[in-house]
């Protein structure tokens, strides 16, 4: 009989022998920006009495970390909105190199200013800006209330404090898609790596999603007359497949989940502020860890997952015409 504290540590493998070695982890559903893409402009947010409190993202985490996950992604919504959240950074942070390789994190950029400095002691050394555009009005229209001035100011602060950045851009047919040029020169002359990402159906919003779904094959085509792109072996946790760029020395990163699977080398899997961990976004499967953990403790957690790997698909199985029900989490990878 295996020794209960023995299978609390055995590393997360799926049905399909896929390794779980990379966790996001939402610390709020709530974000200060209302993207069209992302969010509904009224939003209905969870209950703050219905989040997990950070001692219990902390315990949770501890007890994914001895089950071999080595990097955590810390999201939202907008993860720097929660208050007093540098507790939980700086506590996490603590972990790398005693068991955990990375913890990075996933910002709109609104808060970097307050809060880069902090989030570079703490042991953070990279984040992804989600950055959909370099024109005022635009973004304004996108995120329906972001200051562009802001969240640029916010980049350079953490790029001033150390933090590697990279660039997060939605394709959005027929809003930014004159753009891609200018934001990986842009990118190009501050050393930021930019990535590109296809439209997924995750989340109710009011922007009819097909209308914005851009191939970004047909991206990738434009890109190239201009730019000398060369596949690149770089890998990350997160999705994406790399290109380096010539001119800058930076790369371009396309993730994929409509036009590309990209399943086979899943390593991860998601959690929300509340507890609900899920195998894919692209399904409902999932297991609610709260009250698990609340009224079980580690040994109960581990079992908990052992039930969600073995029913973790093997693909994704994205429809634009229908959006899938989970609730709203960060969908910007890396």
């Amino acid at each position: 009989m295996i020794d209960r504290l023995d299978a609390s540590r055995r590393p997360m493998v799926d049905s399909f022998g896929r390794r779980i070695s990379y966790v996001r982890l939402s610390v709020t559903d709530r974000c200060d920006l209302r993207c069209r893409y992302c969010m509904a402009e009224r939003m209905t947010f969870m209950p703050r009495r219905d989040l997990l409190s950070y001692e219990e993202m902390l315990a949770l985490a501890h007890v994914l970390i001895e089950r071999g996950v080595r990097r955590i992604r810390l999201t939202g919504g907008e993860p720097l909105v929660r208050r007093d959240v540098m507790w939980l950074i700086d506590r996490l942070g603590a972990r790398i190199g005693s068991g955990l390789d990375e913890l990075t994190l996933t910002t709109n950029g609104t808060q970097l200013a307050h809060h880069a400095r902090a989030l570079f002691d703490a042991g953070v050394r990279r984040i992804n800006v989600s950055l959909d555009s370099l024109d005022p009005e635009r973004f304004a229209y996108i995120t329906r209330r972001g200051d562009l001035g802001q969240v640029l100011g916010g980049i350079q602060t953490a790029a001033e404090a150390g933090l590697a950045i990279k660039i997060n851009m939605m394709a959005l047919a027929g809003v930014n898609e004159d753009e891609f040029d200018a934001m990986l020169a842009w990118c190009g002359t501050r050393g930021f790596d930019l990535t590109l990402i296809e439209t997924m159906p995750l989340g109710e919003v009011e922007d009819h999603r097909p209308e914005r779904y851009l191939a970004l094959d047909t991206v990738l085509a434009h890109l190239q007359q201009g730019w000398t792109l060369t596949a690149s072996m770089h890998r990350t946790s997160g999705p994406a497949r790399y290109y380096d760029v010539g001119e800058s020395g930076i790369r371009l990163g396309l993730i994929t989940p409509m036009s590309h699977n990209f399943c086979a080398g899943c390593n991860r899997i998601r959690i929300a502020a509340t507890g609900t961990v899920y195998g894919c976004l692209g399904h409902d499967q999932k297991v609610e860890l709260r009250d698990i953990l609340r009224d079980g403790g580690p040994v109960a957690v581990a079992a908990a997952l052992d039930r969600l790997l073995g029913g973790k698909p093997e693909r994704h199985q994205f429809d634009l015409s229908r959006p899938a029900s989970t609730r709203h989490m960060s969908v910007t990878g890396g």
